[in-house]
């Protein structure tokens, strides 16, 4: 480092992007599921976790609401 910075008499300021870090969860999927996003990643060259989160903004984005059907148990 060069001597003539000096760090001690920078300016401090917020952090601009702490609103855009992420957080990490603990999810369940179906193996399947992680599988097509898998494979989804080698065809795009994209992280399969990148791929979950766009597609799970999109349906945020587009106010989608998820169709579960509860199995009887019996």
């Amino acid at each position: 480092m060069r001597k003539e910075y000096d760090l001690k008499k920078m300016k401090l300021r917020a952090n601009p992007y702490v609103s855009k870090l992420k957080q990490s969860v603990t999810i369940r999927l179906d193996k399947d599921v992680i599988e097509y996003f898998k494979i989804l990643s080698k065809q795009t060259n994209t992280p399969y976790q990148t791929l979950v989160n766009d597609f799970l903004r999109s349906c945020t984005e587009q106010r989608l609401t998820p169709k579960t059907i509860w199995k009887k148990a019996g």
